[in-house]
């Protein structure tokens, strides 16, 4: 783990990584992080919905997606019970790696930034594969144990996901 650093307008920004085994080979996980049906399924935490405005799979192309709280007292970053952010595929390595740049839609400046996303698949011991996710950038705005938690709950949907794949 890298210490914070300090990011646009002295706000601290820290990274972070996780890290799941998956009962499926590379290719299908790989599939799942490129499919847009799939990442409205399986890329939501508990206690919320996903929606997919848009997603274009190829390096340089651009993805828009919302998470919004099924509770109706939820807080979102980017409206009353929404998280929204956008981004691009920065980098695409078949059945090996997605790196994108993700950023909130917000005014609120302690959200502003962007955040890299690299996510590496490699072949897991006795089979499988292990996913690993590396954020760079996050803003110390968004506590750290709320974004591991809600990326665990989005692997286990994704183990699922893969599984029944």
């Amino acid at each position: 783990m890298r210490k914070p650093y300090p990011g646009p307008k002295n706000k601290v920004m820290y990274s972070m990584e996780v890290s799941r085994r998956l009962d499926a080979p590379r290719p299908v996980v790989y599939q799942a992080l490129l499919d847009p049906e799939a990442i409205a399924t399986w890329r939501v935490p508990d206690g919320m919905t996903g929606y997919v405005h848009e997603f274009d799979a190829r390096v340089g192309g651009r993805f828009r997606i919302s998470l919004t709280y099924d509770a109706s007292d939820a807080i979102g970053k980017t409206a009353a019970r929404t998280d929204t952010y956008h981004g691009f595929f920065e980098r695409l390595v078949p059945d090996k790696q997605v790196v994108e740049v993700d950023e909130f839609e917000t005014d609120d400046a302690d959200l502003a930034g962007r955040i890299t996303v690299t996510t590496t698949l490699a072949d897991a011991e006795g089979g499988g594969t292990d996913i690993t996710l590396i954020y760079e950038g996050l803003p110390d705005s968004i506590p750290r144990a709320d974004n591991e938690t809600g990326t665990r709950m989005a692997l286990d949907n994704l183990a699922r996901f893969v599984k029944e794949t």
